[in-house]
């Protein structure tokens, strides 16, 4: 089946935990959205992996699953078994037993999810997952933040959204959704994130890129600079005769991928940014050096 969990990682039904954690590790460095950008291909089955990870990696909700209680996306299955179905539930009486082949599945479901077998509940209901949006800044998504979520009858959450939250990422809060009445048990609240651009900075897989502008005698002479991350300012040192354009890498400045363990950098790509007037003093400098070098960039 296409939505099989195991299928859609890889691994057998007697997988590890650990093997399970490999292989979607594997397969979400293959099919990231970073990765392959315009693939609307990949980014669905990277979608289907991680939904598929995030089943197997709950260890109830594996166990559920492998009973048959639930299907590949978390829902409980509809499914009972009559105690006098000779044939099994819903299954297709062949003809001349009993009269005509029938298909009584539909009935069998009705009447077994109300009363089940001999009128005594089969199994526990569920109330229905709810769905919201929550809106993030690209730094709260970095370096993970505490929000509260207005529901539509007034009630609130309270969600901690963890480091390296992805945009499109839908978070679970396990028994936040409808239900709550006696003998049905809440369902979930499924809280798709979103992730605000910054005017900054840009994530770019597990790194962040950003563009900072610098003086021409920073360039020429060399200097000290502060530079924003996404935990606070940190030094750079920019060596003598730098020019515009030139990346550095603020190594473990990035993203924290929980999926793969991996940290990003910051990549700061410099620009040399002079005043918006000349003065003549620095204009009659560089039409002296000019002169005396005759240095021209588009003849290397």
């Amino acid at each position: 089946m296409a939505d099989d969990p195991y299928i859609m990682l890889g691994v057998g039904k007697s997988a590890t935990q650990e093997e399970i954690t490999r292989a979607f590790r594997k397969l979400a460095k293959e099919l990231h959205p970073d990765v392959n950008p315009n693939n609307k291909a990949a980014t669905e089955r990277f979608k289907r992996v991680s939904a598929a990870n995030e089943l197997l990696s709950d260890t109830d909700k594996r166990r559920k699953y492998d009973r048959g209680e639930i299907d590949a996306s978390g829902e409980p299955r509809r499914t009972y078994q009559p105690h006098n179905a000779p044939y099994g539930a819903g299954a297709r009486r062949p003809a001349g037993a009993y009269g005509p082949a029938t298909d009584d599945s539909h009935f069998g479901d009705i009447f077994d999810g109300l009363f089940g077998s001999r009128g005594r509940p089969t199994a526990p209901l569920r109330g229905q997952d709810l769905r919201y949006t929550l809106e993030v800044d690209l730094l709260e998504a970095v370096t993970g933040t505490k929000k509260r979520v207005t529901l539509p009858d007034g009630g609130v959450l309270d969600l901690n959204v963890p480091e390296g939250v992805e945009d499109g990422q839908v978070l679970r809060l396990k028994g936040k959704g409808a239900g709550a009445m006696r003998g049905i048990e809440p369902g979930d609240a499924l809280v798709e994130i979103r992730v605000r651009t910054h005017p900054d900075f840009k994530r770019v897989g597990d790194d962040l890129a950003m563009e900072l502008p610098i003086s021409l005698d920073e360039a020429v002479l060399g200097a000290k600079i502060e530079v924003p991350t996404a935990t606070g300012r940190v030094q750079l040192t920019i060596p003598k005769g730098t020019s515009s354009g030139r990346v550095f890498r603020l190594k473990g400045k990035g993203v924290a991928n929980r999926a793969t363990g991996n940290v990003g950098d910051q990549l700061v790509t410099l620009r040399i940014e002079l005043p918006e007037k000349i003065d003549d003093g620095l204009a009659y400098f560089l039409s002296e050096w000019r002169q005396k070098n005759g240095y021209d960039p588009r003849k290397k």
